[in-house]
């Protein structure tokens, strides 16, 4: 059985498990889906764009997971406490606030389009041909529907789903792929924290960049007694270590917990086995600096995080009262799982929508206002989204072990 978790218990005995929808995706029936999943699976914080529909559609699937677990409905499941709601702020130019862009008109009639392959959104497209309505009809519901995922006759980024990894940029033949960025606005930050009731915030940034952090930190500590935890993300770079200490006497005294997240190779847990070393030997040189807070990973973790975490000796192995007794050993507080963790439900999801918009012959992409398919409503790729998530989670709270015999009564 999973170990049942408070998110500040998870912190303190090194079991956080943390969820990245994106700082730049703003799908909202995704990040909904997602944020269920992960929500029942035990997740203990969940990280999404600073936008308040974002905000809302995950507060939404938050309540839809209170009830499943009010209802015993989500008995046996990983849940116990609701997790924290992160938003992610940047201080200036970051590859995390950034959104693909580029002139279809402009390509080439017969370029292989390796963006729109290479693109782990699915966000960019190209004039999808309308399926037959006798097409629609025959979807079964375990089988994958090949539907167009955007509006008919549409072609380039559907900026909602892009989050800005920026892998289409180098595989463009004519290289006609840009990027847009953005950086908060610290007048409109208060209001925001205030208004949506957030539970946690995370600053980018880079090394360089403190007198921009300056002044957006200035924005922000008037209402940092509103919040639960404050993480500072932040990758490689040389000065590193001095950068973050310049930080950490700027921010200090604090009201609540600070969380240093080491951004190993952002946006790339999905591509292989490897990035999750980048990820490991970073958040190594961050421990190794005896910083004040917390240290999580990001950036390249995946399915083998946990285990070479194990492997270098880095993730608490015992109790709690093992890590006091021995309080010279660092470990890390957890992990943050982006676009691995998407990814990993990605068919699941996409199942969902392809089945639900053929069932009511309507293209949701065209009639973004009409009603989207939201997983609660399936119970059968519910039970598998969460045992799927469940994997996951279960790494860092207890050996894995089979969720999808526990929730068969969804499927009933």
């Amino acid at each position: 059985m999973t170990k049942l978790y408070t998110p500040l218990q998870s912190l303190k005995e090194g079991r956080w498990f943390k969820l990245i929808c994106g700082a730049s995706f703003q799908h909202l029936p995704a990040v909904r889906n997602l944020t269920l999943a992960y929500t029942l699976a035990g997740a203990d914080c969940i990280d999404v764009a600073a936008d308040p529909a974002v905000i809302a559609a995950a507060k939404t699937a938050l309540g839809v997971a209170t009830s499943l677990v009010e209802s015993g409905l989500a008995q046996g499941m990983g849940y116990s406490n609701q997790p924290w709601l992160m938003v992610s702020l940047n201080d200036g130019e970051d590859p995390h606030f950034r959104k693909a862009e580029f002139n279809p008109n402009a390509c080439p009639p017969d370029c292989p389009r390796p963006c729109q392959t290479i693109c782990p959104a699915q966000a960019i497209v190209f004039e999808p041909p309308p399926t037959p309505p006798e097409s629609r009809k025959q979807a079964k519901p375990d089988q994958p529907f090949n539907y167009p995922h955007s509006p008919q006759g549409f072609s380039g980024v559907i900026d909602q789903r892009c989050y800005g990894c920026g892998r289409c940029l180098p595989v463009c033949p004519s290289q006609l792929i840009y990027t847009r960025s953005y950086v908060s606005a610290p007048t409109t930050l208060a209001e925001l924290i205030l208004s949506t009731g957030v539970d946690a915030l995370e600053i980018h940034t880079q090394v360089g960049h403190f007198t921009d952090f300056k002044r957006l930190w200035g924005a922000i500590a008037p209402w940092m007694h509103t919040l639960k935890l404050l993480a500072i993300s932040c990758p490689d770079g040389e000065g590193m270590i001095d950068y973050l200490w310049e930080l950490y006497h700027l921010i200090t005294p604090l009201p609540c917990p600070l969380l240093w997240q080491t951004d190993g190779k952002p946006m790339s847990g999905d591509i292989g086995t490897g990035t999750t070393r980048k990820a490991v030997k970073l958040a190594q040189k961050v421990l190794s600096a005896n910083l004040p807070g917390y240290v999580q990973l990001a950036g390249g973790t995946n399915h083998h995080t946990v285990s070479k975490l194990k492997t270098v000796g880095l993730l608490n192995p015992g109790t709690p009262e093992d890590a006091t007794a021995n309080p010279i050993q660092p470990f890390v507080a957890g992990v943050a799982y982006g676009s691995y963790a998407r990814v990993l439900l990605a068919p699941i999801l996409d199942q969902l929508d392809q089945y639900h918009e053929a069932n009511h012959n309507i293209n949701f992409q065209a009639f973004p206002l009409l009603s989207r398919a939201n997983l609660e409503n399936d119970p059968h790729r519910l039970a598998k989204a969460v045992a799927l998530a469940h994997s996951l989670v279960s790494q860092l709270k207890s050996e894995p072990k089979p969720v999808q015999p526990e929730l068969s009564r969804f499927c009933q």
